[in-house]
């Protein structure tokens, strides 16, 4: 652990354990008692404890588990807003709108991209905004904006992932910035979004780039739900892709930055949008080379997956552990138990991820001295039908999921276990392994 006291460091396995087992950010439920509830406080207002701390000691675990993987780190923004819970609120800025309490959380995740699966955290920064009037935006130097994160998020994916096979960094529109392609890290390659119609140092622009070339191949892609009651769609979308050098933007100083970039141009544009449908217009702006049809529908793939970051921040809002809910006070002990929080929301993924089978390790979650234990407590939760064995791998992760599913009350039938199911067997299965690290006199229950 990266505490500078093992009392705190020990403190904090237990907490993200509780935040992952109870699947709320209640204090009062996480610590059970009201002596628990007193030391939930006391370790989120230790000198020891910061979100850097913190979020060092989950992206080491992550490192662990992405050592010879080819790893996706997707980065992004959420907002947690206080509108109408801000009364007594101590140390936050305003929100997005400018008015309301509130603060940003960004977070980097690292995805497997063989399996599609989420591994854990890379990197976090969690802050508020002054109420202070700023200067002009483009009279201030990046470090200086919230856009810099974005740029610190390349480093830490890189530095963290140091001994990954291979890491490409995805961002959405927000991510179009020209200093994110001229500053990556030699390791990094890049999928962002393009958000802007960039100028091109060999005259023209970004948009009209591809206009004059021929689609490489179209293919079928599946369009997520954009709203209640959308239940999404099928488009037909076209490929194309080209080489493109993107202009230093002129209100940049040349000693920021190249005068221009190379870089790839991937374009899916849909063709025969049904009515009342916005056609598909995707610009991926990579470092990855494109010379086929197969790598740009790698490069599409790729960019797709950014989704999880979504569904991070789902399971940490209110379709979860309800973070923006949390009657805490204090914003700095606000910021540590969101940091705790996107350990416990990217566990449920886990466990959900890995429900119809799947290769990460069952090392993920927890630790390798409970494979006995796991072994006769699936044994025990199977039944006399072939549906209700356990067909996974007793050193995987989908094996740790359906026992966490059965005891969540999963009966192998009818729909997959969902993040409540396993929530709640995850909560039993955390509670039978404390039992059986007592009864074996283990020290370390070893659960990560």
């Amino acid at each position: 652990m990266s505490f500078g006291d093992i009392r705190v460091a020990e403190r904090a396995d237990w907490l993200i354990e509780r935040v992952a087992t109870a699947g709320t950010l209640v204090l009062r439920k996480l610590g059970e008692t009201r002596a628990g509830e007193k030391a939930v406080h006391r370790f989120l207002s230790s000198p020891y404890v910061s979100v850097d701390r913190i979020v060092e000691t989950l992206a080491a675990r992550t490192a662990q588990q992405c050592v010879g993987c080819r790893v996706l780190a997707v980065q992004d923004t959420t907002e947690i807003n206080f509108a109408g819970r801000d009364k007594k609120r101590r140390g936050f800025g305003p929100a997005g709108d400018g008015k309301t309490p509130g603060f940003f959380i960004h977070p980097v995740v690292a995805i497997d991209v063989a399996c599609e699966a989420m591994v854990g955290l890379v990197d976090a920064e969690i802050w508020t905004r002054s109420a202070d009037r700023v200067t002009s935006r483009r009279s201030r130097a990046i470090e200086d904006k919230e856009s810099a994160r974005w740029l610190s998020g390349c480093q830490a994916a890189a530095s963290v992932l140091s001994e990954a096979a291979e890491v490409t960094m995805v961002a959405d529109r927000e991510g179009d910035i020209y200093l994110l392609f001229a500053r990556k890290p030699k390791r990094l390659h890049l999928i962002v979004r393009s958000g802007q119609d960039r100028s091109l140092a060999n005259e023209g622009s970004l948009f009209t780039a591809l206009a004059a070339a021929q689609p490489l191949g179209s293919r079928t892609v599946q369009v997520a739900p954009r709203g209640p009651g959308d239940k999404g769609r099928k488009a037909i979308v076209e490929l194309y892709a080209g080489g493109v050098r993107i202009a230093r933007p002129p209100n940049m100083r040349r000693s920021e930055a190249p005068d221009e970039v190379e870089l790839t141009l991937v374009e899916v544009r849909e063709i025969d949008a049904p009515p009342g449908k916005t056609p598909i217009l995707w610009r991926l702006l990579t470092t990855h080379s494109v010379a086929c049809v197969a790598d740009a529908e790698d490069i599409v793939r790729l960019y797709r997956l950014r989704w999880r970051i979504e569904q991070t921040f789902r399971a940490l809002k209110s379709d979860g552990l309800a973070l923006d809910d949390s009657q805490l006070a204090d914003a700095e002990r606000m910021f540590n138990l969101a940091a705790i929080g996107l350990a416990g929301a990217i566990r449920t993924i886990q466990l959900v991820d890995a429900r119809d089978g799947g290769p990460r390790p069952a090392s993920d979650v927890i630790d390798t001295n409970f494979t006995t234990a796991l072994e006769r407590l699936s044994k025990k939760l199977e039944g006399k039908t072939s549906r209700q064995k356990n067909p996974h791998p007793s050193d995987s992760l989908a094996f740790i999921s359906w026992i966490a599913a059965r005891l969540g009350g999963w009966n192998c039938y009818y729909k997959p276990p969902g993040p409540k199911t396993m929530r709640d067997g995850w909560s039993r299965l955390a509670a039978t392994l404390e039992g059986y690290a007592l009864a074996t006199q283990e020290q370390n229950p070893g659960i990560p």
